[in-house]
């Protein structure tokens, strides 16, 4: 397998920024949507995902999976082992993203784990008896606000996001995942690009019969395809995790403000002292001074 690239130029950066938006874009939808042909993102595309810069997955809603545990957690562990203990986290089923903080001591990893055993061992068995983990904080996740799945690195003017996130504030239709969609799930997880003959091929069911469910479950939110990507080659050279406290009447406005800044890939609200988490990704720290001061600043009922 080839190395992941180091660099991407302005046309892999916006093929890169509409994949993340439609992560099982045809190349000629991706083609449409920025004017180019089919040609040259075919050209640029497929080698990124051939040597792993970009990564097709699936993630599970946890508000329609019961035995979900949806999870944060804050580590500290002693810096000689921080990128080994980072790996061994990103390795697991249930995580969903993994970061260093820039301390150089602390991993926050949000993870959907597999019932109230499962965070028990994790919490209370496999962190203990890891010798370079020195402490840890826990929370629940209560709520995660969807705008901020459009976020696209400001690499994509409205009108293009306007195509591909025509409506997020619509409410999605009702629809309870069934026990049979596990293997589909299961596979859009490991590549959510997998042909529909692939998928076919994995679940038992026809090409069409699978093309019609995964519509359903995407529409649905029961899962979020995501495209995931090293977000330094897209031009992110700040990027800093919030933990914000609001009071209780202020948590919903806060959010929904939150999650629709351009400069804002994840707004969630927790449990524990702090109200809120919301990923900043900014091009810059002057960026992320202003949107510290400005928005966040501006915000009513923040009170830490």
């Amino acid at each position: 397998m080839q190395k992941a690239r180091r660099r991407l130029d302005t046309a892999d950066r916006r093929i890169t920024a509409v994949l993340m938006a439609s992560p099982r874009a045809s190349w000629r939808s991706v083609a449409a949507v920025l004017g180019v042909s089919e040609r040259t993102v075919v050209r640029r595309a497929a080698p990124l995902y051939q040597d792993r810069t970009l990564r097709a997955t699936a993630v599970r809603n946890p508000a329609l999976f019961p035995h979900l545990v949806p999870t944060v957690l804050r580590i500290r562990c002693r810096p000689a082992r921080i990128t080994a203990i980072a790996a061994a986290l990103a390795r697991r089923s249930d995580t969903v993203w993994v970061d260093i903080l820039g301390g150089g001591d602390e991993i926050c990893i949000v993870a959907f784990i597999e019932g109230p055993d499962a965070r028990n061992n994790l919490l209370l068995r496999d962190l203990p008896v890891t010798a370079a983990v020195q402490s840890w904080t826990a929370y629940d996740l209560l709520k995660v606000f969807p705008a901020g799945f459009a976020w696209s690195a400001g690499l994509l003017s409205e009108e293009e996001s306007q195509v591909l996130w025509p409506d997020l504030t619509r409410p999605p239709e009702v629809l309870s995942p069934l026990p049979e969609d596990k293997p589909l799930i299961d596979a859009l997880v490991e590549d959510a690009r997998m042909t529909y003959g692939e998928l076919a091929h994995r679940t038992g069911r026809t090409p069409r019969a699978v093309q019609r469910r995964l519509h359903a479950l995407v529409e649905a939110h029961v899962v979020r395809l995501a495209t995931e990507v090293d977000l330094a080659l897209l031009g992110v050279h700040a990027e800093a995790l919030l933990w914000i406290t609001v009071d209780p009447g202020a948590w919903e406005e806060a959010g929904q403000i939150l999650s629709q800044h351009p400069q804002v890939r994840f707004t969630a609200a927790t449990t524990g002292s702090s109200s809120l988490l919301v990923a900043v990704a900014a091009s810059d720290l002057s960026a992320l001074y202003t949107f510290l001061t400005g928005t966040v600043g501006a915000l009513t009922g923040v009170t830490e």
